[in-house]
């Protein structure tokens, strides 16, 4: 009878256990049928009333790895966008520039007023081809006159990127290297830059777009030389050279439930479980007027709930052209959802638009026919998108 018992227990058990919902599946919310309790390690977490589903049981401390040593400037007062977004208790609201912007003085008397942009993002000067253009030779010019701009007028800085499989010079994309003479030339490359900038930039992006759409690794000189360690090989030179630096990775297409965000969210694990130095992930945010996926704030819980940070790091929503009055009201409702997302999430820790004004978006150039994806116009004049921004904020 004993045996028997025993038996009938295990076998509840084994039911119940079988019973009950995995790691990121669905675990209530109206409607919902199925099992209301999570594996072992896993919390059913709301994240609205139709959809509750089972993160990782949070960590003791939601955001691990250095303080970084650049200096985080006093917040500005008033109701523009970086002003609230300090309110709100984030780091900044900022946004990418180029160096031939500079020029534009236009331009640049809004870029530099703090208490609408709290950060810079260099879009092109500090990334391979523009640092190393020559094995061993570097310059660091455009990224040296985005520093000052932003230490000028009290802005963070955001460096982007080390390790991209696109705007690499020919001598590393058809170098023909062994495994150890590319492992040497990451080290090189990612160590000096981040030397250079070492208690300047608050946040590096080191590994961009490792992933395919459908999740797989993406073929490049770096994967398919070295495979999955370019990564390591990549973050840990980076942590050698700023131990007070964030360490990112970012991608696009990782904002919503799916193949790729699931293939991110497994690297970050992976990379935690063996010390691989990883303090954040940065979700691109290049989004179509009308389609800001419904899972981003739960993709960045997701995120945290790892132990690293988040942050919104290229944000622009375009639309198909001409723009409408409808366009534009849809735009701006965009723009609020995806603020206030990063608002909910204390570990998003701020966002970045792709250059604050349609006048200098990449947008055009490579989608044909749309445009009008940021919240100045090319006139410089405020879009109603900018009033969903600090709408949300608020």
């Amino acid at each position: 009878m004993k045996l028997s018992a025993t038996i009938l227990a295990l076998a509840i058990y084994v039911s119940l256990a079988t019973a009950q919902s995995q790691e990121w599946g669905q675990c209530g919310g109206i409607g919902w049928a199925g099992s209301t309790t999570c594996v072992s390690g896993t919390v059913c977490t709301v994240i609205n009333a139709y959809y509750s589903q089972c993160l990782p049981a949070r960590p003791s401390s939601e955001c691990t790895g250095p303080t970084s040593t650049a200096s985080i400037p006093p917040a500005p007062t008033g109701s523009n966008s970086n002003a609230l977004a300090r309110a709100a208790g984030k780091l900044y609201f900022g946004t990418a520039t180029d160096n031939s912007e500079l020029s534009d003085a236009a331009y640049v008397a809004i870029l530099s007023d703090d208490s609408y942009f709290g950060q810079l993002t260099p879009a092109n000067s500090m990334k391979w081809d523009a640092t190393e253009p020559e094995q061993g030779v570097f310059t660091f010019s455009g990224g040296d006159q985005i520093v000052s701009q932003a230490k000028a007028h009290s802005q963070i800085m955001r460096g982007h990127n080390c390790v991209w499989y696109n705007q690499l010079p020919s001598w590393v994309s058809n170098g023909g290297f062994t495994s150890a003479q590319l492992t040497s030339i990451i080290q090189n490359h990612c160590s000096t830059l981040v030397s250079h900038y070492k208690g300047e930039i608050i946040t590096h992006a080191f590994e961009t777009e490792p992933f395919n759409d459908d999740g797989t690794w993406r073929s490049d000189v770096f994967y398919n030389t070295l495979g999955t360690s370019y990564v390591d090989i990549a973050l840990q030179a980076a942590r050698a050279a700023d131990p007070g630096a964030k360490i990112y990775i970012n991608d696009y297409n990782i904002e919503m439930t799916g193949a790729k965000a699931t293939s991110m969210l497994n690297l970050i694990k992976d990379l935690k479980s063996r010390g691989i130095p990883v303090d954040g992930v940065g979700l691109q945010c290049h989004f179509i007027v009308g389609e800001v996926p419904t899972s981003l704030q739960s993709i960045m819980q997701q995120f945290t709930a790892l132990g690293v940070e988040v942050a919104i790091t290229e944000l622009d929503i375009r639309m198909t052209l001409p723009a409408s009055t409808a366009l534009l009201a849809q735009q701006e409702t965009d723009y609020k959802n995806v603020i206030s997302a990063c608002k909910a999430v204390s570990g998003c820790v701020g966002v970045t638009v792709w250059d604050y004004t349609d006048k200098y978006s990449w947008v055009p150039s490579t989608f044909s026919g749309q445009g009008e994806a940021c919240p100045w116009d090319a006139n410089l004049q405020k879009k109603p998108a900018y009033s969903g921004i600090t709408a949300a904020w608020a």
